[in-house]
């Protein structure tokens, strides 16, 4: 299956590339390289963060790999910068480039998006801690920013002159292996990805990998005319199909990322479809124009003026169609009022229609949340998630708290429990917030606390007493 992926790399990933073709030089570009690479770098996300119940379950997965394959596996598809055994989370790598002599770097967001620390490694080996300035997630645009002093910077210019058949350069740290130089043509412009409906595409033939992102895409004279973002690949290598986010999209981005640290775009609060002739005949609409209304959130900003089924032919001066909605709403401002041509019920009519905040993409679910310690039985929990669950083999359970960490001589760990457990009941109680058990007595000999555990699918009940008599031996993964 084709796969659309942001060319990040992570740092156990290793792709089976086949031989490509060596794309036909153009002209001769080792001058233009020569002036351009020391302002491209490669950025170093030393720390993803993570829940504590997904840390948990990676534990208990590494507890139970007897064999040390996997880890040994880790440790020879990491090297020693990528090793996790030293992260709390993974680490990944992308690339960037300096656009400001004080240090002012341009990357894409995926790449450091729920970062701890983000390191930059300059062209000449030094490495150093960048402050991330602001990220925008409509465009996958982030700033970053290093004290170094002065710095090479490259020029942010514009991709409007370029036609196709232009040639184009991209420079980046593809897989890790350090600064890389490909080069081919502007295949494309305008391309509208699923990934992203707000931006209008540069395509290139020039090779974009795993660790390309971030990177610029270069006019034959050495400006920046995209970021490097994504490739359209069956295997997750280059085929000659990578996408960059153009020059003058990028430069307003930052422009506003220096200023508020990120930038505020409209929201209508709806979904919708295209119109296709049939549909068109059947609602009136004759050409079939606009946009089909097929969702209205009952607390976003249509609520009460949109609704399901109409046609939506103009937002404030625009005409509207389904490809282009996102982005036409994304560029009104938030907390204005614009009008709103829709055709309902056969009749065109006009409404006000309220622009919303366009809010941050949500959090990765599986992920889950922080633990809380719990003191009478002197360990933490988390809440699980569906994927958590999943990934101990108790999918069917609903709710639980997942054991984050144990005190060696406490109450949990003497009756048996371990990391990467999942409790779903105190006695008859049904576990759902930590907060249930938070708040437990401490247990005794005399005053047992009942628990339910699931460890690797398996059921069973332990009876928490504080001390090391009674307990009740639970499956071993």
């Amino acid at each position: 299956m084709r796969r659309m992926m942001c060319a990040l790399a992570a740092w156990a990933t290793i792709e089976c590339l086949q031989p490509r073709a060596a794309h036909a030089a153009g002209g001769e570009y080792a001058e233009l390289v020569r002036k351009v690479s020391p302002s491209v770098v490669t950025v170093l996300v030393m720390e993803k963060r993570q829940g504590a119940g997904q840390r948990a379950v990676e534990r208990a997965a590494a507890n139970s790999d007897r064999t040390g394959l996997n880890t040994i596996l880790r440790r020879l598809l990491s090297g020693n910068e990528g090793d996790p055994g030293q992260h709390d989370g993974e680490g990944a790598l992308g690339s960037g480039f300096i656009i400001r002599a004080d240090g002012l770097i341009v990357t894409n967001r995926h790449v450091i998006v729920d970062a701890r620390s983000v390191q930059v490694k300059l062209p000449d080996g030094k490495q150093v801690t960048a402050r991330v300035v602001g990220a925008d997630a409509a465009t996958d645009i982030a700033l970053i920013k290093v004290e170094v002093g002065t710095l090479p910077a490259l020029e942010l210019g514009s991709s409007a002159d370029l036609v196709v058949g232009n040639a184009v350069v991209a420079i980046g740290n593809p897989f890790g292996l350090g600064q890389t130089v490909t080069a081919g043509i502007l295949s494309a412009r305008g391309r509208t990805l699923d990934i992203d409906p707000y931006i209008d595409f540069l395509q290139t033939d020039a090779s974009i990998n795993f660790g390309n992102s971030g990177g610029p895409l270069l006019s034959s004279d050495g400006v920046v005319v995209g970021v490097t973002s994504a490739i359209f690949s069956p295997s997750g290598g280059s085929v000659g199909l990578g996408f960059a986010i153009p020059a003058e999209t990028v430069a307003a981005v930052v422009e506003e990322l220096q200023a508020h640290g990120r930038v505020d775009r409209g929201y209508l609060g709806i979904s919708a479809q295209t119109m296709t002739p049939a549909i068109g005949r059947a609602l009136g609409v004759n050409p079939p124009t606009g946009a089909l209304v097929t969702v209205v959130d009952p607390k976003g900003p249509s609520a009460g003026t949109l609704q399901v089924g109409d046609v939506l032919l103009s937002l404030g001066s625009a005409p509207v169609t389904y490809e282009h909605l996102g982005r036409i709403a994304g560029r009104l401002k938030p907390g204005s009022t614009q009008t709103g041509v829709v055709r309902r019920d056969g009749t065109q009519l006009s409404i006000p229609l309220k622009i919303g905040q366009l809010p941050e993409p949500p959090a990765d679910p599986a992920l889950g949340d922080p633990d809380v310690w719990v003191p009478s039985l002197e360990l933490g929990v988390a809440k699980s998630t569906l994927a958590i669950r999943e990934a101990i083999k108790a999918p069917d359970e609903t709710g639980g708290l997942i054991v984050t960490q144990l005190r060696r001589e406490g109450a949990g760990a003497l009756a048996g429990l371990k990391v990467g457990d999942l409790v779903t009941h105190a006695g008859t109680k049904h576990l759902e917030k930590t907060a249930d058990l938070a708040s437990v007595s401490k247990p005794s000999v005399k005053t047992p606390l009942l628990l339910r555990v699931v460890r690797d699918g398996t059921p069973s009940f332990i009876a928490v007493t504080g001390g090391e008599g009674d307990i009740t031996p639970l499956p071993n993964h």
